[in-house]
């Protein structure tokens, strides 16, 4: 069946098109365009559907490329869990994930990732999982238990690489540690995005985890060393870097408004917006669990209950876009394109998802005008 949304206030990273229109069948857009040429194709299907945004914005899916849970569940367990919390999600916009997986005993997480590979082959819009842990410094580790991080050896890469079975997309390591370089090019060898994070690593040694394959930060300014006028760490390292990402929390808690346009400045179209939401995210303040530790989370900001040390967010990713333009005053166009092309190429997917374009993913979101979601489609089905 055709699907026609019209009437659109169009906002992508190509820019804005007022009174713009797509039609899609199956899973892919096929035609664009402003005005009323979506009534040619409407006549020739009479069984489409069509939708009239009446000139709210139109964006391209989000993409979150790290978050661990939400409406009460986590991506941790089973797939009954993990539909609850995707369900949060694509309902707040977010039409392709990475599912997030805190350090646990590597046996656990060869158990969490297969249950991921299972869900990612069946459901096109789970782009595989991502491992935050567990070859991360002791000294950075946030809401990350200390007696499960292990050293990155190569027997258990393997055991992770063989239990994901292709689709472990990306994985979070501090590579000072022992064998943590080996880990960045082995890990980067087999198709996996290497993001440096919840680490002490200086900013030679950043430079070297680049240089062997990584791509990302880990939620930029959050469990990495601060920027020091003679000691710039990882966070100036990648802002110099024209190969790497860097992901930020805009919950307006993580991050200061005016740090974020700080990264913003420092690597245009280099910024990632990320939830790193937890199971608290859309189903209110209380007592959870994020791996083994567990989290109070107190006027939506969730902290370890022992020691206080963030953990997670509560956010969802039409949140984001809305703090990105309305805290931090980033022109639509570069927040948007914060949530859909930069996660897109940071996966190497850019030739199909992150714009409202021919060929492209028909994933969409209609937005009022002060960016409150009304509808979303995903491979061309309204969720």
């Amino acid at each position: 069946m055709t699907l026609i949304v019209h009437g659109a206030r169009k906002l992508d990273a190509d820019g804005i098109i007022d009174d713009f229109w797509f039609a899609a069948s199956a899973d892919r857009i096929t035609a664009t365009g402003t005005g009323d040429g979506w009534r040619a194709v409407a006549a020739s299907d009479p069984s489409a559907a069509v939708t009239d945004a009446a000139g709210g914005w139109l964006t391209p899916g989000f993409i979150d490329l790290h978050g661990h849970g939400g409406g009460g569940t986590d991506f941790d367990h089973d797939l009954d869990g993990i539909r609850t919390a995707l369900a949060v999600h694509r309902a707040h916009g977010t039409t392709r994930s990475v599912l997030s997986l805190v350090t646990n005993p590597v046996d656990t997480l060869a158990g969490s990732l297969g249950i991921i590979a299972d869900l990612a082959h069946a459901d096109p819009l789970v782009l595989g999982a991502h491992l935050e842990g567990p070859f991360l410094a002791d000294s950075h580790r946030g809401a990350h238990n200390a007696e499960l991080l292990v050293e990155a050896d190569a027997a258990v890469i393997a055991t992770l690489l063989a239990a994901a079975r292709g689709t472990l997309r990306q994985i979070t390591l501090a590579p000072e540690l022992p064998g943590g370089l080996d880990a960045v090019e082995a890990f980067s060898a087999a198709g996996v995005v290497v993001a440096v994070g919840h680490t002490a690593a200086s900013f030679e040694q950043a430079q070297a985890a680049f240089d062997r394959g990584a791509t990302l930060i880990t939620h930029a300014f959050n469990a990495l060393p601060g920027i020091h006028h003679r000691q710039p760490g990882p966070i100036v390292a990648a802002f110099g870097d024209e190969r790497v990402t860097l992901e930020l929390i805009l919950d307006g808690v993580h991050v200061r408004p005016e740090v974020a346009a700080l990264a913003f400045a420092a690597a245009p179209g280099r910024i990632a917006l990320i939830t790193d939401a937890m199971a608290a995210t859309g189903a209110g303040d209380g007592h959870y669990e994020l791996g083994s530790l567990d989290v109070t989370v107190t006027d939506g900001v969730a902290r370890l209950t022992s020691g206080g040390s963030i953990a997670g967010s509560t956010l969802t990713m039409d949140v984001a876009l809305r703090n990105a333009v309305d805290l931090v005053g980033l022109d639509p166009v570069v927040a948007v394109t914060a949530l859909t092309l930069t996660p897109a190429r940071v996966l190497g997917l850019d030739s199909e998802l992150g714009l409202l374009a021919e060929g492209y993913a028909a994933d969409a979101v209609l937005l009022d005008a002060d960016f409150a979601v009304q509808q979303v489609w995903a491979n061309g089905v309204a969720l």
